[in-house]
């Protein structure tokens, strides 16, 4: 059986604030919850006026304490931003205020334009090359391995589920060689996709943590009760990732009918090209869809990500698509 989760960039929308933004995650976290979603996960992005989770760690708190039940985490924390050691402590935290619930999924790409590295003191592109490193460190601050020469409190001992993030196949090596779970956005990079999900299968050690093999895949998915307005809702979306590829990058914009038409061939093409991992239409659509995905994958978890500007569009959303899955 597939399992389902829900990725969260909270956003901010046009004409409104970080405040709201914040405060709609934690909406949308309940919504999810109830609807039966499994995890939800928010993403680490700085420096942008149209994402509000850069404070991962923090927001996540925020999403704990408005749910009870659904698991949350980050999807994820991209580590050369950070070091081990802090991160230990956050989700150590973490773990304390909301014991048996917490993941963290961690990536390699710092998520973030050059000048990030120089505010967070930062050489990004050298810490990256010691990523595998810090997954390992990191995985040894929970378990308290004694040959540290310093323990994380709080952080030792937590019951941290870790993840391994990623959009090409360095990510799959990884996961597989350590026996972490592996999680690819194939929501906004979906070309190395089956590659990478062969590469981590065939490869696969079993660890403390991990006997067999468990892949998430990220689908872009928006429902509404016609193809029409679904599609209508996640022009929105549309809209965020263009601007973001052409070095314009904003506040979530209200949709625009016929978005894709008014767009030149080259960004066409680049929407067009993420489709085979999205599902936007009405809830028959959205299930053939996303089963036709699951199919293909043969994913265990399917993540669901994706935004418009009216947040109660957005929780209807995650309540049709989960209704439709049955």
């Amino acid at each position: 059986m597939t399992d389902f989760s829900v990725l969260d960039l909270v956003p901010v929308r046009v004409g409104s604030n970080v405040s709201e933004a914040i405060a709609e995650a934690g909406k949308l976290a309940k919504v999810a919850e109830e609807a039966g979603y499994k995890r939800f996960w928010v993403a680490e992005h700085h420096a942008s006026e149209g994402i509000a989770g850069g404070p991962t760690a923090v927001v996540i708190s925020h999403i704990g304490h408005v749910t009870s039940t659904i698991r949350i985490g980050a999807g994820g924390i991209m580590l050369p931003n950070h070091n081990p050691f802090v991160i230990a402590e956050q989700f150590g935290a973490l773990d304390a205020l909301f014991p048996g619930r917490v993941d963290l999924g961690l990536g390699r790409a710092p998520g973030s334009a050059p000048i990030i590295g120089q505010a967070l003191r930062k050489d990004l592109h050298r810490a990256s090359e010691y990523f595998p490193q810090d997954v390992v460190e990191l995985r040894a601050l929970f378990t308290g391995d004694v040959d540290l020469p310093i323990t994380a409190t709080p952080g030792r001992g937590a019951k941290v589920e870790m993840w391994m993030l990623g959009s090409s196949l360095f990510g799959a090596q990884l996961a597989a060689r350590l026996g972490l779970p592996y999680a690819f956005a194939s929501h906004f990079a979906p070309t190395h996709l089956d590659e990478a999900l062969r590469i981590y299968r065939q490869d696969f050690r079993p660890s403390e943590a991990l006997e067999k093999p468990h892949v998430m895949a990220a689908m872009g998915v928006m429902c509404a009760e016609t193809d029409e307005e679904a599609e209508l809702l996640s022009s929105s979306q549309d809209q965020a990732f263009v601007r973001l590829r052409t070095g314009e990058p904003g506040k979530l914009p209200p949709p625009i009918p016929g978005y894709r038409d008014t767009l030149p061939m080259q960004a066409r093409a680049m929407l067009e090209g993420m489709d085979v991992a999205r599902a936007v239409g009405s809830p028959a659509t959205v299930r053939e869809k996303i089963g036709r995905f699951i199919e293909r994958t043969k994913a265990d978890e399917i993540v669901v990500a994706g935004a418009t500007h009216d947040p109660a569009a957005r929780q209807e959303s995650l309540k049709l698509t989960m209704s439709a899955l049955g």
